[in-house]
């Protein structure tokens, strides 16, 4: 196991580490040298960038590393524009997946109070579509490209991101946002009524690979963000979530609960966690605690009704 991996779980444990044994563990994990190791991409190095501090925030105190923080520094200098990040630099390209993720990553890092990111959570307040046929006063050229992400039928995948960057905001924000609250629901009463994963004409799924293992995220909607949505959003309606357990229990590769990847997205800078080959230690440990948290947060919501 990864150390890397090691912090993960104690962090999702709520467990505790002291500083020196946060450093050694940082220290000693070859995944966190191979993202900071991982080239740039020549055409787009913004991109690059998103997409490793995206999987650095996914190791808890790696913002200890002066090399993470030099690239948080980067990232934000040249993604962040006075209206939100943009992964391209300029703020006609804002985009709701990647807005939502460097606004996650960064609350991961414990910013989410900066300018930038408070930047970037007004824009999702302002200009996001979480339905059908509504209308967005955000009309620069980005949201046009690549299929369309806030046309009459917003895109599933920006959707998705945003309501699970808005959920991690939650998570490891201090200061209660009422707005925030009321954009989760609305978000997921809207993925609810596609069982999370399929469309409402053919119940088919949705996307390319919205079904599939992936860890970390990359910019389409996998099943791994969707049991990440589930666990941390306290939407528990077994209909609406019936589908959706069923695909997870699909993808399990025996009794105790292991998993494989299934698809490695390529682009650089990215750096999948695990290769396809035999089960995946990240998800195989991530899965079952993040559905036993749903599963307590279930019971404790009956409890309280």
């Amino acid at each position: 196991m990864d150390t890397a991996l090691f912090l993960r779980i104690g962090f999702e444990r709520g467990e505790l580490f002291s500083n020196s044994e946060i450093n050694e563990l940082l220290a000693q994990s070859a995944l966190i040298n191979k993202i900071l190791s991982a080239e740039n991409s020549r055409s787009n190095p913004i991109l690059s960038l998103i997409f490793k501090l995206s999987a650095l925030s996914e190791i808890p105190y790696s913002k200890h590393l002066s090399a993470v923080n030099s690239l948080i520094a980067k990232l934000n200098n040249e993604a962040a524009t006075e209206v939100g990040f943009s992964y391209t630099g300029n703020l006609i390209d804002i985009v709701p997946c990647y807005n939502a993720m460097v606004l996650e990553a960064f609350a991961r890092f414990g910013l989410g109070q900066t300018k930038a990111c408070q930047n970037a959570l007004n824009w999702i307040k302002q200009y996001q579509l979480f339905e059908r046929n509504q209308h967005t006063d955000w009309q620069h050229q980005g949201i046009f490209k690549h299929g369309g992400c806030l046309g009459k039928t917003p895109c599933y995948i920006g959707i998705g991101k945003t309501i699970r960057a808005l959920l991690t905001y939650r998570t490891f924000s201090d200061y209660p946002d009422q707005q925030v609250d009321a954009l989760i629901e609305k978000g997921l009463s809207y993925m609810a009524r596609h069982q999370f994963f399929l469309r409402l004409s053919d119940n088919q799924p949705i996307s390319k690979h919205i079904t599939a293992n992936i860890f970390p995220q990359s910019y389409f909607l996998s099943l791994a963000d969707l049991i990440y949505i589930y666990s941390k959003s306290n939407y528990f309606d077994k209909q609406s979530t019936k589908a959706l357990m069923t695909l997870v229990k699909s993808k399990a590769m025996n009794r105790e609960q292991q998993y494989k990847m299934d698809y490695l997205y390529r682009y650089p800078g990215y750096v999948p966690f695990n290769s396809r080959r035999g089960p995946s230690d990240w998800l195989s440990y991530l899965y079952p605690l993040w559905l036993d948290e749903a599963r307590i947060n279930t019971i404790n919501e009956g409890a309280n009704k």
